[in-house]
Parts: structure tokens; C-alpha cells; sequence
């Protein structure tokens, strides 16, 4: 599995000053084995699991002087721990808050090993430490596979620069446009966690792929447990499949399900969101850049962060999906608006968590409204989402009218095209927004 956030770490380690990493991201999405790929590229590489060698856990009890530490660890693993030369990674670091505390000490009483963290449950050991090093230690954030690595998963390189070079003056070529909506078709189905991308390669078979999918979903189930003091599992469970069901509008709290009043869906949200599993689409003004100077944080959409996980939640038939020609049946769940609002999250960059917005008039009786808000060269550019191949573009033309923004994109099934300032951008290349 190539993943684009490994030349992300490759640069960290070529860096002659370099922080601490830590690597956020929900469970499974595969921060283990990106830094796994990283150390081929270390003459020694010490993996330390706090859960799978607990008594490693020992070691900090005392004082954190990274270099009494790194002594015990080499001893104990048997493995050098050299500046340069080492990569040391603390994984499952959330079950030793004392080994988060002593992160910030690497970086200045030993800044010449590489050193980084990672954790499934990272956010809420975080949120219970009053300090853990901020400015000495930076984040790296991960998601599932994009759609991008979907394809470098199947050698599809010179398909991606194709779709990367096209543009409304040089569409793709008919066969090649085809070719990405099938590809498109496949990843909608499956999502981007990689050991379902492994399986699907592995024998290109959905019902396995399905059945991957479940033990996944299973083993959030089991992850909710680790912290029901805070939330019983049963109201966490129902809240994540309300994401499902209020998906492509406004979130509404008393429409969680009838385990959660509305204070009770509120903070099982927010824990879902903490453990990367939801992300929240704010509403914002649009007025100008940054998005977020106008965004009002009452009003948000919400967004499963996996799209195989979204569609074996929403109970959708596969099977419709599979002999759809033009995949209308995305209009049943919003998914292909799911699809793009994840897609942007995993293109926004590695070093800060990804936040997309969206707009709606916020005059009484308009029904305007524009799924999502990017930036592109200081201006605010509105996103649509068709799912088919046509589709009316009034919101899209009611905010470039008010808010003078130059252009705008409608995402759809079509080849690349323009319609006056409106771009058509097809839905499997969400990538190119952010060249």
C-alpha cells in the first residue's frame, strides 16, 4: 500500500532540525505501517507497543531524561538507540501518559534521534494532560486511503497524471473518463481503509471485502467500550449511525435516536469526532478568507470518515451500485457528497487537521445552499455536488452573485467541462482542487 503522507515522513527524516512526530489518526487507517515503511530507511529501528510489552512501562515511572530512557530501552530490545541512525516509535503511546510527557524532553536533551507516536486512542489521553509538549512536538495527521492511493494501490500511476493534467480545455479522453468512473464505482464501495484495500486486491471479491468491513465496524464497537464511563456504547453506536442517516444536512442533535437526548448526543458526537472516526462540515458565511473568521460552530453537517464504513452502515444494496451505469443510486444517501467532503479532509495537507465548511443563505425562507467552501489563490471558491450527470446549479449561481467569487466548481459524473464561471470537475477527481 503506497501512501503520499511516507514522503511527508521522508522529508522529516532528511531534516537537519526535526520535532518529535506525532501521528493522529483514527484506528486502522494504517499509522503503524507507514512508520514500519519509514524505518527501511534507518539502520535501526525500535518499535515500542505499550500495550503489547507493558512492562516497558516501568521505565517511566522515574524521572523522563530521554537518555536514562533510551539506554533502558536499548537494553531491553536489544536494539542500538543512535542519533541519525535510530528510529525510535512510541506506539500505543496512549496507554503511558508519562511516555507522552517525556516526548517534549527528546527534543531538546536528545534532537538528534528520530522519534515518533502514534496511538488509536491518542485524542483522549491528550485531552487529560494538562501539557505534553506543545511547540516541541508536531502533529501528523492520517485518514484512510484516498482515492489518488486507491489507484497506486492497483499501479495505476499514469492514470492519476492523466486526471491530474485534464482540465475543461483538455478533458480525458472518453475511454480513460470511463475507466476512472468504474475504478470510482469500486472505491465507493470498499472505502479506503487499507486492510480492505489489501483484501479487495487480494481477490477482488466484495462479499470479503464486506465481511473486513464488518470486523472493522466490530472493533469500534469494542474501541467505544475503552471509554464508556464517559458514554454508554450503545448511545456511541446509535450516534454514528445517526451520521449515517443525517448525512448531507444540517446535524440535529435531537435526531440522534431515542437512546440520546440532546445533550447526550452532543458529547457522543464530540467523542466520535475526538477518536477521527467523525468529522463536522461548518457552516460558514463565506464573507472571505480564511473560512473560518465566519463560521458559526452551532451549525455543522457531519461526515462518517470512511465511505466503505458509510455505505455498509446506510444498508444500501450493492448490487444496485454495481450495475449502475451513471451510479444515480448515490443519490440515495448522499454519498457521493460524503465521498467528496472526506476526499478534501485527506487532500488538505498532513500537518494540520483537515476542516472543510459549507454555506447556506441565512435569510428566513431561502433554501439556497452550496455543499462546500475551499480556498483557492485568496479567493473563496463554492463546491457543488451532483451525483448524477446533470443538475441545476442555482445555489452555486446565487453565491458567486453575492459573494463576487470568480468561479465556481460543480463535482459530477460529467468529463471536465465549464459552463461561464462554473468548472465541472468529475467526482473521482477531487485531487485536482488542490494542485
Amino acid at each position: 500500500m503506497r501512501r503520499t503522507i511516507l514522503s511527508e515522513l521522508k522529508n522529516w527524516k532528511s531534516d537537519v532540525i526535526h520535532k518529535v512526530l506525532l501521528l493522529r489518526g483514527a484506528r486502522q487507517v494504517g499509522k503503524t505501517y507507514i512508520v514500519r515503511e519509514l524505518a527501511k530507511d534507518f539502520k535501526y529501528f525500535l518499535e515500542v507497543n505499550f500495550e503489547k510489552n507493558p512492562d516497558v512501562i516501568h521505565f517511566f515511572d522515574q524521572n523522563l531524561d530521554p537518555v536514562r530512557l533510551c539506554i533502558n530501552l536499548s537494553a531491553y530490545f536489544g536494539i542500538p538507540v543512535i542519533d541519525e541512525k535510530t528510529l525510535l516509535f512510541f506506539d500505543e503511546i496512549q496507554s503511558c501518559p508519562k511516555a507522552i510527557q517525556s516526548l517534549r524532553f527528546f527534543y531538546e536533551s536528545k534532537p538528534g534521534l528520530h522519534v515518533i507516536a502514534a496511538g488509536s486512542l491518542l485524542e483522549f489521553a491528550l485531552e487529560d494532560l494538562t501539557s505534553w509538549g506543545v511547540g516541541r512536538i508536531r502533529s501528523v495527521y492520517m485518514y484512510p486511503m484516498s482515492f489518488d492511493e486507491f489507484l497506486l494501490a492497483h499501479n495505476e500511476e499514469s492514470l492519476i497524471e492523466l486526471k491530474k493534467n485534464a482540465s475543461a480545455t483538455n478533458p480525458m479522453n472518453q475511454a480513460f473518463h470511463e475507466k476512472l468512473k468504474d475504478y470510482l464505482k469500486r472505491f465507493l464501495l470498499i472505502g479506503g481503509m487499507p486492510e480492505v484495500v489489501k483484501t479487495f486486491i487480494g481477490n477482488n471479491d466484495i462479499n470479503s471485502v464486506q465481511k473486513v468491513l464488518s470486523d472493522i465496524s466490530i472493533s469500534y464497537v469494542d474501541d467505544f467500550a475503552k471509554y464508556k464511563s464517559r458514554v454508554p456504547v450503545l448511545r456511541l453506536r446509535e450516534v454514528m449511525e445517526s451520521v449515517v442517516k443525517q448525512a448531507g444536512g444540517k446535524y440535529i442533535y435531537s435526531k440522534a435516536g431515542a437512546l440520546s437526548n440532546p445533550s447526550q448526543a452532543k458529547e457522543a458526537l464530540d467523542l466520535l469526532e475526538m477518536a477521527g472516526l467523525v468529522y463536522k462540515v461548518y457552516h460558514t458565511s463565506g464573507q472571505g478568507i480564511p473560512l473560518g473568521s465566519g463560521v458559526n460552530y452551532k451549525v455543522f453537517k457531519a461526515l462518517l470518515h470512511d465511505n466503505g464504513i458509510f455505505q455498509q452502515l446506510s444498508g444500501l444494496r450493492l448490487s444496485e451500485l454495481l450495475i449502475a451505469n451513471n451510479i444515480d443510486v448515490l443519490n440515495k444517501g448522499n454519498i457521493a457528497e460524503a465521498f467528496t467532503g472526506t476526499e478534501m479532509i485527506k487532500y488538505s495537507g498532513a500537518f494540520e487537521k483537515g476542516q472543510i465548511y459549507y454555506w447556506h443563505r441565512e435569510k428566513r425562507g431561502s433554501t439556497a445552499e452550496v455543499d462546500y467552501l475551499i480556498e483557492h489563490q485568496g479567493q473563496v471558491v463554492p463546491v457543488e455536488v451532483k451525483s448524477g450527470s446533470t443538475g441545476k446549479m442555482q445555489s452555486l449561481n446565487l453565491f458567486i452573485e453575492e459573494k463576487k467569487s470568480p468561479e465556481g466548481i460543480r463535482i459530477s459524473l460529467e468529463n471536465f467541462s465549464q459552463y461561464g464561471k462554473i468548472k465541472i470537475v468529475p467526482l473521482y477527481a477531487v485531487s485536482n482542487l488542490f494542485l
